[in-house]
């Protein structure tokens, strides 16, 4: 019987891909100030710790911060209008998702996203599946990888950090599971390079959704 009976998934990069509406959106922002636009590529490393710290870190170095502030603003009346337009889940999500919620699983997800966003991108996609949580950025509760809100979730479905699998594609999401003391599984379809994220040691690697199947369960 397996170990794990509760699992914490990442949002952007690891259950959705997210990237298109973001860079969108960012680059929308940035052009608006007179600033060239960043190719989609270059918005995966910028991603995954806030709203903030993407808008922050798109424009220039040495950027006023009125204007990141304005920037952000903007950049939330925009995002808000397009997060929905091409966001898609990742192959074999749904499935993964049916098996483990099958399998009674508890599901959480904790994301560096706004809540709201957050919230709205799952019923949207994942409606039929019973999350125990669905955490983003809140003003009360610091951002990954602070292991707070993993925490949280983990109280909320009364299970012990070690019972719990903590999901995710990046450097945030490694960090946040040995903050909290579970076990990690790092994510290569997402917004990190394996040469990049096998540094941080995740308990697991893997390259497709049946592989976590596989580790959930056994």
């Amino acid at each position: 019987m397996s170990k794990y009976k509760g699992i914490i998934f990442d949002l952007d990069g690891t259950l959705l891909n997210t990237i298109d509406d973001l860079s969108d959106s960012v680059n929308e922002v940035i052009s608006s100030y007179g600033y060239p636009k960043h190719c989609t590529d270059s918005y995966k490393m910028k991603i995954g710790r806030g709203f903030r710290d993407l808008i922050e870190n798109s424009f220039p170095k040495g950027t006023q911060e009125k204007i990141i502030n304005d920037g952000l603003q903007l950049f939330m009346e925009i995002y808000g209008t397009k997060y929905m337009n091409k966001t898609t889940p990742y192959s074999g999500i749904d499935r993964l998702l049916d098996n483990l919620n099958n399998r009674d699983f508890k599901i959480g997800v904790n994301s560096n996203k706004r809540t709201e966003y957050a919230k709205q991108l799952i019923t949207k996609f994942f409606k039929r599946i019973p999350f125990v949580e669905i955490f983003g950025e809140r003003e009360s509760v610091p951002k990954k990888p602070d292991p707070a809100a993993a925490l949280e979730i983990a109280e909320l479905m009364q299970l012990l950090p070690q019972e719990i699998l903590y999901v995710g594609d990046s450097k945030t999401d490694i960090l946040t599971a040995k903050n909290a003391r579970m076990d990690s599984i790092g994510v290569l379809w997402g917004f990190t390079s394996y040469e990049k994220l096998s540094k941080y040691n995740a308990t697991y690697m893997v390259s497709n959704s049946e592989e976590i199947l596989a580790i959930a369960t056994n």
